[in-house]
């Protein structure tokens, strides 16, 4: 999972795209980058770690141009090198490509074995960079078709922002996977994978790209090529449970109404009768955990406090990164919880972790019963389509039954909504979303190589 943003057509297209990178931050944290065109030239600049550690204005006003697009990194089986960083950008025989990526493209290995037997040469071990050598090799004259014919068999999850020279190219795949909406800033285009971004620079939103379309912009206009959709919507519902930002609109719906909206389903499918008040597991989780205490006629408490200079947990690349994080993340209020019997509400559960912490903190704060609710089905099963969901037999859900599950908690009940239930409540279901990480059903062919050592992928 990443983060993408660009502007074509505004002289201060750098700083604009280093503004909306800061409301693309919770979607990566690894690494940021910028590239800028004008005037025939292009200029870019990549760092590991966060924008607003990376990016000031002096470094911003060394990236001049009216065209920019901007990447923050989050791997799902790419290396965190600065290698890896994006965005990519290459010189080539017409001039330079640059391109940001969100997704995960599961043939990428494939596509990589045949370019190299031809000569190709690669510098990095991100998934993207294949489509950057089909780029270079296409034969089309004009920029939406080059990236058309590039596109031509990939498989897996992309929504890209790609600059050949001074085009500006948005696209995103036939199924639909990941968002990706199209604004305007006056005169401006202005790309971003959530509306928060489009909020940030204040650009008004004017729609989304549509899975299959290619929308090319230059000094002539916005132009739009429509390749085949998938014959389903495979939009990922955990885009709306965990990774956007509630004040976000994604796949055409509010991200705080779908998630108070999991919540309400919730309630009604695990009410939690005699306990005292609900409360949520920060942030993520607050939609949800106010949604359970509408659904529920519970009060909702702060009884966990989360240290907002500590980054998301989930998105760490590694085991050890994210049990350092936990360990400083949260405090709970010892005042609100002593002698109470709480409901917990988080919003999704993965290698349970982090849940095993907060369980001992909030008992050890003096809770008297601890009900664990979730705000999303177990999940069983590795995404394919970029979100580090780790292999089968590092997920809970799938070694664990459920009570098993909640004694290694440590709770004294667990509830997970079911997959109707979050498929029904969540903005355009229940059909046309991909739930494989929920129920194994994937919608494509297996990935090339199965076993993710993030050595590939981006």
């Amino acid at each position: 999972m990443c983060g993408i943003f660009g502007v074509a057509g505004n002289p201060a297209a750098a700083s604009l795209t280093n503004l909306g990178l800061y409301s693309l931050q919770h979607r990566g944290q690894e690494s940021a980058g910028i590239v800028a065109v004008g005037n025939g030239d292009a200029h870019g600049y990549r760092a590991m770690g966060l924008v607003g550690e990376q990016f000031d204005a002096e470094r911003v006003a060394q990236l001049p141009g009216s065209t920019a697009i901007g990447h923050t990194r989050y791997s799902t089986a790419g290396s965190s090198t600065i290698e890896n960083a994006q965005p990519a950008l290459v010189n080539f025989k017409s001039g330079h490509i640059a391109l940001a990526h969100n997704g995960n493209l599961t043939n990428a290995t494939e596509i990589r074995e045949k370019l190299e037997a031809h000569g190709s040469i690669f510098s990095s071990t991100m998934d993207s960079e294949v489509i950057v050598h089909r780029l270079a090799r296409s034969m089309a004259t004009q920029p939406e078709d080059q990236l058309a014919e590039a596109l031509q068999g990939v498989e897996g999850a992309y929504s890209l922002l790609v600059l050949i020279n001074e085009t500006l190219l948005a696209a995103r795949d036939p199924h639909g996977w990941r968002p990706l909406v199209m604004g305007r800033l006056g005169d401006a285009v202005v790309f971003a994978s959530e509306t928060c971004a489009l909020d940030i620079v204040g650009a008004t939103i004017e729609r989304e790209i549509l899975p299959g379309e290619i929308v090319a912009v230059d000094a002539t206009g916005v132009r739009s090529l429509q390749l085949p959709p998938s014959k389903q919507l495979h939009r990922c519902v955990f885009e709306y449970v965990y990774f956007a930002r509630p004040d976000s609109q994604v796949f055409g719906g509010s991200v705080d109404r779908a998630r108070r909206a999991l919540g309400r389903r919730l309630a009604q499918e695990h009410p939690a009768p005699g306990a005292d008040f609900v409360f949520a597991v920060p942030d993520s989780s607050n939609a949800a955990a106010l949604g359970f205490a509408e659904g529920s006629g519970l009060r909702l408490e702060h009884a966990l406090i989360r240290n907002h200079y500590v980054g998301r947990t989930f998105i760490q690349p590694t085991q050890a990164g994210r049990d350092a994080k936990v360990r400083v993340k949260y405090n709970a209020v010892r005042d609100v919880l002593q002698g109470k019997s709480v409901v917990m509400v988080d919003d999704s559960i993965v290698r349970g972790t982090t849940t095993r912490g907060l369980v001992a903190l909030v008992r050890a704060a003096g809770a008297r019963e601890v009900h664990m609710r979730v705000a999303s089905p177990p999940i069983t099963h590795p995404c394919w389509y970029g979100i580090d969901t780790p292999e089968r037999d590092q997920l809970i859900a799938a070694r664990l039954q459920l009570s098993d599950i909640a004694k290694e908690f440590g709770v004294d009940t667990l509830g997970y909504i079911s997959r109707d239930g979050m498929l029904e409540a969540v903005p355009g279901g229940p059909d046309g979303f991909c739930h494989a990480c929920f129920s194994g059903e994937y919608p494509t062919r297996p990935p090339t190589i199965l076993k993710k050592n993030r050595l590939g992928g981006h």
